[in-house]
């Protein structure tokens, strides 16, 4: 049995869930690395090992349940009890919802949303006759707040969060000790605006201020230990957006109306972009894209908020209501 901690990782081979498979590894953990590209993955585990840790390579497709489950039974023969699952993996389609086709809805649906409870399901299965163990759902102010152009995207994460919140109260019912959370993550610097299906006119792009993969991982490794909260918000922007739907959803509709279809795109054309929705961009005859997009010169670092206490959020909303209003003068 191995003496450090079990981490499974969906999503390893590049973007916010290699570097936190990296992160892990880096704290001499045992990380099982799930995804569909095997350059990516081969990648990631090099670099696990070259920080100290051990890694275990499975090509997985997480909107297949079966793989899921296959992937946790050789996590636990060859690596031992799973302690952590962190849920990462997605895919979508950058258009506007009258341009996004059925087939490609649903698949967006079954790897953004159905991987998560897959991946859930396969953990809670092993987690709680032990009655021990973490999962940490990955998610993103849009599990909150929609925008345009990510309409797929955006419902398979507030579909995550209503599911997290129904499962986490049956746990409680049951006073399990097995624990869930999520981080919510901001616009983060990954190769997806490389490798995603796009159908705009121009280049996607982060909707600023955009972070470092390596701040998202930060936080998801700061969850997997501390557990009991419910929610981590990553970025000031996270935490502001969120507050600012709270305050007024239907002025931040407006607003968003009016700036999110520009803000997404770069200026410059659309490169032809087949994307990774059916195949992913890492495979054989692919290349390795790592954990980092094209933007690293405008990305920061910044800092991880736990979810605020009722008391603060009461303070935080009565001050953020001031400069909704004034927002709300200039927009509507």
């Amino acid at each position: 049995m191995p003496s450090q901690r079990v981490i499974v990782v969906t999503g390893a081979s590049a973007g916010v869930g290699r570097a936190a498979a990296r992160a892990f590894g880096r704290q001499g953990e045992c990380v099982a690395l799930l995804a569909r590209g095997e350059k990516g993955l081969a990648g990631a585990a090099n670099e696990i090992r070259a920080e100290g840790g051990t890694a275990l390579e499975i090509p997985t497709d997480v909107a297949d349940y079966q793989q899921v489950e296959a992937a946790a039974a050789r996590t636990e023969r060859e690596l031992g009890p799973i302690d952590v699952w962190v849920n990462v993996a997605f895919s979508s389609v950058f258009a506007r919802f009258a341009d996004v086709r059925p087939e490609e809805y649903r698949r967006v649906t079954e790897v953004s949303y159905l991987g998560y409870v897959h991946g859930t399901m396969a953990a809670l299965s092993r987690m709680r006759p032990r009655d021990r163990g973490t999962i940490v759902q990955v998610g993103s102010a849009l599990a909150y707040r929609g925008i345009p152009l990510q309409s797929a995207y955006c419902g398979a994460k507030h579909a995550i969060q209503g599911f997290t919140e129904s499962l986490r109260c049956e746990l409680l019912h049951e006073h399990s000790r097995v624990r869930i959370t999520m981080v919510q993550l901001p616009a983060v610097n990954t190769p997806q605006f490389t490798w995603l299906r796009s159908r705009l006119p121009e280049h996607a792009q982060p909707v600023p201020p955009i972070y470092q993969p390596e701040t998202a991982a930060r936080a998801i490794v700061h969850a997997a230990a501390h557990p009991r909260r419910r929610e981590y918000w990553v970025g000031a922007s996270t935490a502001a957006t969120l507050l600012a739907n709270a305050v007024a959803p239907g002025l931040l509709d407006r607003y968003l109306a009016r700036t999110g279809i520009a803000s997404q795109q770069t200026g410059e054309p659309q490169p032809h972009q087949a994307g990774n929705l059916w195949e992913p961009a890492d495979r054989e005859t692919g290349h390795d894209y790592g954990a980092h997009g094209e933007f690293d010169r405008r990305a920061r670092f910044g800092g991880v908020q736990p979810a605020l206490s009722r008391h603060h959020g009461a303070v935080a909303l009565a001050l953020l209501a001031g400069g909704a209003a004034a927002l709300g003068r200039r927009f509507r």
